[in-house]
């Protein structure tokens, strides 16, 4: 699919997706909704693609909903339709198989907020500044996502401090209290990635989509043995597969492993 809003380029498995409305800070418009819906929608099946880099054009990761074009929210029904064609670009980000990398600079609000969120690993530039917006103009606090994922990664009490009051936190806090890996500066980003990169195409591809779900479900899982039960069943699965005796004979051997995925 040929997108108005976004530039994807791939790199030897890896998508490196710009959101592309710089003049609005990559702004949520309806059309971008709809791209990063149908882009994150198309990469379940994909076994060409194991990594996506997300950054934003110009001075800003992404400043949320697009106010001056706005969504159609009158009555119920059209409502509830709108929001969730926004929302499901949450639910899909974290659907999807591959390791999802956040390079944030500049503003990250609102929905840009959640797609870092949604994202597996975030990079912050020296400029980032974030915040789950939603509450300064006169809407909740929980939106898209944010409610779920930020208290899972920083602790209720600073979640519930940014989300109940829309404050913005910078870098090197964000950094603090673990919502970012790493500030670098904000001409970096691009090559303060690719070690991680590296690391990540130097997996198996199978054992790193399964390591991304058993993730995600182990956040909610109803306890140990819940958990335990979904590795069992993950590294029995990767056992199978002719990467598991590559990975061995690779570590024997002392030389980089060839994973067919198969």
């Amino acid at each position: 699919m040929n997108y108005e809003t976004l530039l994807i380029e791939n790199k030897n498995g890896v998508d490196y997706l710009t959101l592309n409305r710089p003049d609005a800070l990559n702004s949520l418009n309806k059309k971008m909704v709809e791209e990063l819906r149908n882009y994150f929608g198309e990469l379940y099946f994909n076994q060409k693609v194991r990594v996506v880099v997300i950054k934003g054009s110009g001075r800003a990761f992404c400043a949320g909903l697009d106010l001056k074009e706005g969504i159609d929210i009158s009555g119920v029904v059209k409502g509830m339709k709108a929001q969730r064609e926004i929302s499901e670009i949450i639910i899909k980000m974290r659907r999807c198989p591959q390791t999802i990398i956040s390079l944030v600079h500049g503003a990250a609000c609102g929905g840009g907020f959640a797609i870092a969120l949604a994202s597996d690993i975030r990079i912050a530039g020296k400029s980032a500044k974030m915040n789950a917006a939603f509450i300064k103009i006169g809407l909740s606090g929980c939106d898209v996502g944010v409610s779920y994922l930020l208290p899972r990664l920083i602790g209720l009490s600073v979640a519930s401090e940014l989300i109940l009051t829309g404050r913005f936190i910078y870098a090197e806090r964000a950094l603090k209290v673990g919502l970012v890996s790493d500030v670098v500066e904000d001409s970096d980003l691009e090559h303060a990635v690719l070690p991680l990169v590296e690391d990540l195409l130097a997996t198996t591809p199978f054992g790193l989509r399964l390591t991304k779900e058993c993730l995600n479900l182990s956040v909610d899982a109803s306890g140990l043995e819940a958990t335990i039960a979904m590795e069992d069943r993950n590294q029995m699965l990767c056992a199978q597969s002719s990467d598991f005796e590559e990975g061995i004979n690779a570590f024997f051997t002392k030389q980089k492993p060839n994973y067919k995925n198969k």
